[in-house]
């Protein structure tokens, strides 16, 4: 604990005078680190997206018009699945789970927009309490809500957890080597395979979403635990081991002849200096976003329309299916970085709106005859989408200078929630549009 106290000075401090850094520790402490800092990362990611994917995997039972008095568990009450609205070949909420998809990423998205002004001023430990804070009364409160107004101001709760943990802890990466981006990564991807199989695993077993929703109140306390007791102090970054070999063909982002400075001092960045390392950073950023945006219309504009009545499976039960398949996609391409690198980004982009223009048309023709051809694809997409997480930071991290690594980070991870946020603009309309078919 004392040697994490030492870290959050330090990071609360970057602002003010330098300090005398630790002297290095010996081998077996060195590893000891190590692995504390790869399973501290790994935890964050996890806890910090866990409340935002269990909101997705709920939102067609937030949605529910099927919520009694009587039924308190959103759940659909006979195995028959009993269509929302019947002049339509889709069985339709009122509503689209776009809606969800939107109150869970425009906090996001304005954190995300606001942070490389001036988050950098305030200490990560307070960052990092309302970011707990966040996430355990979203649980709380989607969990006793008895309408969706309340139900979405749940879900704005987790998504104002989820931004403000993600910008915090892909900039604390920057104090740290580069190697734990590919540890928070994973962790990110097994908050959602672990975070929609739960959900899926819960709700089949016979516990209603509100019970489900409290059994993850021990989430949260994971975050802060990760955060205040695992991680190590952070010492000055010298990358090593295989990332040596890496440097020959590293290109930096921005070539300019600053001084040498700390990794992670972003705040002496002039505004010249982040204008140029931003246009620096289009080359990947664009193509995350086109990556995102593609596949989240397909998760919150199509799932809930992909729709099969010869199988057993009642609707909501194919929706949380989807949205399990698509994470555990996503959790195997964020921890296969060791494995497989991939330098052209724009490659997964297209492949993804190949993805996109398949089942839309699917779900306008219904030329598939199972559903299993669906799951399949969407295992497909959700591997696509964590690749292309994974690699663009681990690009970026490779290509900036330690001077600019913590307002890269922060900057681009907009991307993904920029997407995101576009693709549930345009699947709202789609969604009235297609349930007003006959």
């Amino acid at each position: 604990m004392g040697g994490c106290a030492g870290s959050r000075r330090r990071l609360s401090d970057s602002e003010g005078e330098e300090t005398v850094p630790e002297p290095r520790l010996p081998l077996l402490d060195h590893q000891g680190a190590h692995w504390k800092n790869a399973v501290g990362f790994w935890l964050l990611g996890l806890c910090s997206n866990f409340s935002y994917v269990v909101m997705l995997s709920a939102a067609h039972d937030i949605l529910s018009h099927e919520r009694t008095s009587g039924n308190q568990s959103h759940v659909d009450p006979g195995p028959a699945p009993i269509p929302h609205n019947s002049s339509s070949r889709f069985d339709c909420n009122s509503v689209s789970t776009a809606a969800v998809l939107l109150a869970d990423i425009l906090p996001t998205l304005v954190i995300k927009l606001l942070a490389p002004l001036g988050l950098h001023l305030l200490p990560y430990s307070p960052r990092v309490l309302v970011s707990g804070i966040c996430a355990a009364g979203s649980f709380v409160l989607v969990a006793f809500s008895h309408s969706v107004g309340t139900g979405l101001c749940g879900v704005v709760l987790a998504s104002i957890s989820s931004g403000l943990g993600e910008v915090t802890f892909l900039s604390l990466t920057a104090f740290y080597p580069r190697a734990v981006i590919s540890w928070w990564s994973s962790g990110t991807g097994g908050a959602g395979l672990l975070g929609a199989l739960s959900y899926l695993g819960l709700t089949q077993a016979g516990l209603s979403p509100q019970q489900t929703l409290l059994s993850m109140l021990g989430i949260p306390a994971l975050l802060l635990a990760s955060y205040f007791l695992l991680l190590t102090s952070p010492e000055a970054q010298d990358p090593g081991g295989e990332e040596e070999a890496e440097s020959s063909a590293r290109q930096p982002l921005i070539r300019t002849e600053a001084p040498e400075s700390k990794p992670g001092s972003s705040s002496s960045l002039s505004l010249r200096e982040r204008w140029t390392v931003f246009k620096g950073l289009l080359w990947y950023i664009v193509p995350l976003v086109v990556v995102y945006f593609a596949e989240y219309f397909i998760n919150q504009g199509l799932f809930e329309l992909l729709f099969f009545r010869n199988t057993s499976l009642s609707h909501a039960q194919q929706y949380r299916w989807y949205q399990m398949l698509y994470q555990a996609g996503v959790f195997a391409s964020r921890s296969s970085l060791r494995c497989c690198h991939i330098r052209f980004t724009w490659a997964l982009a297209l492949l993804q709106c190949l993805n996109l223009a398949f089942l839309l048309a699917d779900v306008w023709f219904g030329f598939l005859p199972s559903i299993y051809f669906v799951f399949l694809i969407i295992l497909y997409e959700g591997l696509l989408g964590g690749a292309a997480y994974v690699n663009t930071f681990h690009n970026i991290a490779l290509e900036t200078s330690d001077e600019h690594r913590e307002f890269a980070m922060a900057t681009t991870c907009i991307s993904d929630t920029l997407g995101i946020s576009l693709s549930g603009l345009l699947a709202l309309p789609l969604h009235d549009f297609l349930c007003q078919l006959s």
